[in-house]
């Protein structure tokens, strides 16, 4: 197979994981995973993104051949509760209730599968954040203004977020967004595609 003409599949619907994608100068499709994303119970954060990253990408796959294909989710964490996307401003409110003055972990992974070698090579990226003490008017204003109802933690760094933030650790910065691209870059290049 020549990997310059292998189809790249991002199994995922977010805006945030296909502009990432799109910085690598890549063809890529976009195709939406159908795939449960209830946590098991006594699931760990890491097992969980890992679990769902591979799921999308599987799930995605049985519709191809000659791709490769990314599935990628993220988990946070802060004091051993998960927090998925809030989907709601109420739900928003009480995990930046949760988060203010706290340090919370963003687990974000990886999975790239080969439609024609069915080879599957995951990675999960960690990074911690610490949070600004935050007001209730704080909080509020920042949920009318960003409404980041479809970020894990309720906190879109890449936006008005930063501002609730007091530091911010890992060596991806773009994984806190949702797609840990020096990873990927990796894991395509274990499959034979080298970027650039």
């Amino acid at each position: 197979m020549l990997f310059r003409s292998v189809k790249l599949i991002l199994a995922s619907t977010s805006r945030y994981r296909s502009s990432l994608l799109s910085r690598l100068g890549l063809p890529f499709e976009v195709a939406a995973p159908q795939v449960d994303e209830t946590p098991l119970p006594g699931e760990q954060p890491q097992a969980m993104a890992l679990r769902l990253a591979c799921a999308k990408a599987l799930n995605v796959a049985a519709n191809y051949t000659g791709a490769l294909v990314i599935g990628s989710d993220q988990v946070a964490c802060c004091g051993g509760e998960l927090l998925g996307k809030p989907g709601t401003h109420q739900n928003a409110t009480r995990q930046l209730r949760r988060l203010s003055g706290r340090e919370a972990v963003f687990y974000t992974a990886l999975c790239v599968h080969n439609t024609d070698t069915a080879r599957t090579l995951q990675r999960c990226v960690s990074n911690p954040v610490r949070f600004r003490s935050l007001s209730p008017d704080l909080i509020e204003r920042y949920l009318r203004n960003e409404q980041p109802y479809d970020c894990a933690g309720s906190a879109k760094s890449e936006g008005l977020g930063i501002a609730l933030i007091q530091k911010l650790g890992g060596d991806d910065p773009n994984a806190l967004i949702g797609l840990p691209l020096i990873a990927l870059v990796d894991l395509l290049k274990e499959h034979g595609l080298e970027v650039p």
